[in-house]
């Protein structure tokens, strides 16, 4: 079957323990706990604050493209007098005690178009970042919401495991009835002490799986659950109509991951160009406001002027350096093509997480109808054989057949219900879904 059918199933739940009914605590629904969740996921915050930080590297790229002004100051205290021959004779030309000072302006006209490119990695890098903090985010919902359903699923099984302790307790005491009587074996009243043991091994069991269940639960959550908090339940299934070509694309589309690796690629295409900025010269143009002077100040000179200013045009090329630029741009050229294969490692990987999730998905609506046909089935078997053994008609080993078979049928119908919102869940994080 290539496609969902398109139909809604209206399905009444028995009253569980743990979900929200009318007799029991304050209730905590599914919007709430993903807004908690949301709030207080370390993940989601560490992801947000690895961001920021990429926000502060485009700032630091962008400076890059800019004027830089700097001032320096100096001071030389000379042992002797500068002087020079003249003709044989000592001519001081400068003073012992001297203080420079200046103001100096340069800025990038042409570096190979290596500053730009740092800068457009920046942004991108930003973009990836947020990127992360999106796949995060459908992680922690995604999460949340199977958990939610484990946890409602575990609390179902749980009621299923109390109502067949209670029935095997009322055949035993039927069974010990009609002993007294003498209208039955000894061996009928063991059969059913027996597997009301075990039903209450089960029990426990049962209920340790739901209180673990709610404990990673209120864990994804970042916040424990109050033991009398009910969870918000759903009495009905919509299953739509999805087919697979179009969820693949879908995934494709849209998965943080998959846009993540494609800006990956667009930044090494820009790491490329920086590499291959050695190829080319720079070219910088500076200019500088001087003073030179016997005070401190810088104000008095009686051998030179005190002040000059300049403009410098500067140009460098390093046009030979024994290969290394041309193995950088190698280096870098193999860096995408690793990127690349990395890339349709995880397209495959999405692909085999949808096409699982589908299947999950269909196997769980398939699932559904027959299960509440033969929960039906085994409800109405349980009432008649319980009836026939009150009747003397058959043995306790058929009353306890019947109410494994009803047990193992309620059990069924709720992992159908609940599996096909935890297959959706599944589905929904691998298309990127929140």
């Amino acid at each position: 079957m290539n496609r969902f059918l398109a139909l809604v199933l209206s399905l009444t739940l028995l009253p569980a323990a743990g979900l929200a009914v009318a007799a029991q605590g304050p209730l905590l629904t599914l919007d709430e706990a993903l807004a908690i969740a949301l709030q207080h996921s370390p993940l989601i915050r560490e992801a947000a604050a690895i961001r920021d930080g990429a926000r502060q590297e485009v700032r630091a790229a962008r400076a890059d493209l800019l004027p830089k002004a700097s001032a320096q100051y100096g001071y030389s205290l000379l042992e002797d007098e500068p002087y020079q021959r003249i003709g044989g004779v000592p001519m001081v030309v400068g003073d012992d005690d001297v203080h420079r000072w200046d103001l100096s302006l340069s800025q990038p006209l042409f570096t190979g178009f290596a500053v730009t490119s740092r800068h457009e990695m920046a942004k991108i890098g930003v973009e990836i970042r947020e990127l992360e903090r999106q796949q995060q985010i459908v992680a922690v919902s995604q999460d949340l919401r199977v958990a939610w359903f484990e946890a409602l699923l575990a609390a179902r099984l749980s009621l299923v495991a109390d109502a067949n302790v209670t029935a095997l307790t009322a055949h035993r005491d039927d069974a010990a009835g009609f002993l007294a009587q003498g209208l039955n074996a000894r061996n009928d009243l063991l059969k059913a002490e027996a597997s009301l043991a075990n039903a209450i091994q089960e029990r426990e069991r049962a209920r340790a799986a739901s209180e673990v269940a709610r404990s990673r639960l209120g864990w994804i959550m970042g916040r424990e659950i109050e033991p009398g908090r009910t969870l918000e339940d759903f009495t009905a299934v919509t299953t739509r109509l999805l087919e697979l070509q179009p969820l693949y694309d879908e995934a494709r589309r849209n998965s943080p991951v998959l846009k993540s690796y494609r800006l990956g690629l667009d930044s090494l295409d820009h790491a490329i160009t920086i590499a291959q900025s050695g190829y080319y010269p720079t070219i910088a143009v500076n200019g500088k406001y001087e003073r030179n002077g016997s005070d401190f100040g810088a104000e008095t000179n009686d051998f030179a002027n005190d002040h000059n200013a300049s403009v410098t045009l500067t140009a460098r090329w390093d046009f030979f350096e024994w290969g290394k630029t041309g193995a950088t741009v190698a280096k870098q050229r193999y860096s995408k093509q690793a990127l690349t294969e990395r890339q349709r490692e995880a397209e495959e990987q999405i692909r085999l997480a949808v096409k699982q999730a589908w299947l999950d998905l269909q196997v769980a609506e398939n699932s559904i109808a027959a299960a509440q046909q033969g929960r039906k089935q085994a409800q109405e078997n349980w009432r008649i054989t319980n009836l026939q053994y009150l009747n003397q008609v058959i043995t306790s080993t058929e009353v306890l057949d019947s109410r494994t078979l009803h047990s193992q049928a309620e059990s069924n119908y709720y992992r159908a219900l609940y599996g096909y919102r935890i297959a959706m869940a599944r589905l929904e994080k691998a298309l990127g879904r929140k």
